[in-house]
């Protein structure tokens, strides 16, 4: 998938529209995933109409859908009872990122007017990206990376939002993302030193690059706010082709206490719905 569409979302007036002709559950579904919070990645299944998503989530017991943005976060909460687990700011380029200051000041002030109503609507994290390397110095894209995220910070301390910066892979999907190891990104959120400033964990990306899963996250768990799933290899269904065995991460992320979200962001081969109610149940624990 290509980073458009892996961001591509519904125009808010045309997903408005579509949630006005959903009449509204008479009451919110409970979540029923067992001792992990499961969510799931709207931009997986934006073929399926918003409405229809958000209703068949809610059936399946997900409480929470992740990667919206603030039009699709009110529609899910009002009329499903789905909370978002990380909002979208407007300025969200995985290229563009923190490590490059001519884009500091788009991604802070988008950050800076996201982060209070994230805080509003109940969202504990907000993302935004490490961005391409493009030749630089290591040490340079970390010094900038500092520099972005304590503009940051005080408004995120305040209230109570965690900005969470994605680990990706740059062997397959975004070739020349300098955020795409463990250590670079712990290292900056050490250097920025606020427990409102930690990483997006996704595991599929982190096969790819590292393997050692359980050990690596468990080394850093203090700098891991979100986690996101998805089959390797091809980013598919949490099934047998797959080489991680996906119960086996969910018991360990439970027996660790963990109180975020485990949201899957595969791409389904098989029927998109089915595919994700089979992923839920095999991550109940």
């Amino acid at each position: 998938m290509s980073d458009v569409t892996r961001r591509e979302l519904l125009g808010a007036a045309a997903v408005t529209a579509a949630a006005a002709a959903m009449p509204a559950p008479a009451a919110a579904l409970a979540p029923s995933t067992g001792r992990v919070k499961q969510s799931v990645c709207r931009w997986c299944y934006n073929k399926i109409p918003l409405p229809e998503f958000f209703k068949a989530c809610a059936e399946m017991g997900l409480g929470a859908v992740d990667l919206l943005t603030e039009e699709e976060w009110i529609i899910g909460k009002r009329d499903f009872g789905l909370a978002c687990s990380t909002g979208f700011p407007a300025v969200r380029s995985i290229p563009d990122g923190l490590n490059n200051t001519k884009f500091h000041d788009g991604i802070v002030a988008s950050l800076t007017e996201m982060i209070p109503k994230a805080a509003k609507a109940g969202i504990p994290n907000v993302i935004t990206f490490f961005g391409n390397r493009r030749g630089q110095d290591i040490e340079e894209a970390k010094v900038n990376s500092v520099a972005c995220l304590n503009r940051i910070k005080p408004v995120a301390e305040a209230e109570g939002v965690t900005v969470i910066v994605e680990l990706l892979n740059s062997k397959v999907n975004h070739k020349d993302y300098i955020g795409d190891n463990t250590p670079y990104g712990v290292d900056i959120c050490k250097r920025v030193g606020s427990p409102r400033v930690k990483l997006l964990y996704d595991i599929y990306h982190m096969q790819i690059m590292e393997g050692d899963i359980l050990r690596t996250m468990g080394d850093n768990w203090d700098y891991i706010a979100h986690l996101h799933t998805g089959g390797v290899p091809g980013r598919n269904e949490l099934d047998e082709t797959q080489e991680l065995q996906w119960k086996t991460i969910a018991k360990w992320v439970a027996d660790k206490g963990y109180q975020g979200y485990f949201a899957h962001e595969f791409v389904p081969k098989r029927d998109p719905l089915t595919s994700l109610r089979e992923a839920v149940q095999l991550c109940i624990v």
